[in-house]
């Protein structure tokens, strides 16, 4: 089931991907969201595409903590990173999470990776398990243009237009917190 909506799934490329990703730890990305999610007194937290963990690292034991990637190489090092987090492999199209089950949702460019079928089905997903905020630090073009043949641009604010969410912040993240360029979206389930 994981694989059905990722035929475009390149494992060489997440494997890559993956032994790269220490060098990516932005501590002040993760003190963000960190800081964030308690400010809005949330008690539980989702990253979708965690990857190693690296923005999941900061979260005290007080936070209920999940992480889902597909990549197994990842999720070990997960683990092996920061034991208290409950990391498992699944995908953004099937969370294996009850409905408004988790406080705070986010992803930090990942929709940037999926294909445009995927980010539908997984913007769904997001929605029916979280409770409270869905955060998305994205890449962003109105136009959504191809930025190689691995990532596109996204406008995630349209993408959330036909839900039932109040958006609270779409702002370009400032440089220093994310100097990747990023969008900081950040949405209220009502």
């Amino acid at each position: 089931m994981i694989e059905k909506y990722h035929m475009n799934y390149n494992k060489e490329f997440w494997d890559k991907y993956t032994d790269e990703n220490e060098a990516r730890y932005n501590e002040e990305f993760a003190k963000f969201t960190r800081d964030l999610a308690t400010s809005l007194r949330c008690k539980s937290v989702l990253e979708i595409g965690c990857g190693t963990g690296i923005d999941l690292r900061l979260f005290p034991d007080t936070f209920e903590i999940h992480g889902i990637d597909l990549n197994d190489k990842a999720l070990a090092i997960a683990k092996e990173k920061k034991s208290i987090v409950d990391f498992k492999k699944g995908t953004i199209t099937d969370l294996p999470f009850e409905d408004s089950s988790i406080d705070f949702v986010f992803t930090h460019q990942l929709l940037n990776y999926l294909d445009d079928d995927t980010v539908e089905k997984g913007i769904s997903e997001m929605y029916r398990v979280a409770r409270k905020y869905i955060m998305n630090c994205e890449k962003f073009d109105v136009s959504e243009k191809q930025i190689d043949e691995n990532h596109k641009f996204r406008n995630i604010e349209k993408k959330w237009s036909d839900y039932k969410v109040r958006v609270v912040s779409n702002v370009d993240m400032h440089k220093d917190i994310e100097p990747d360029k990023s969008r900081f979206t950040l949405l209220k389930k009502i």
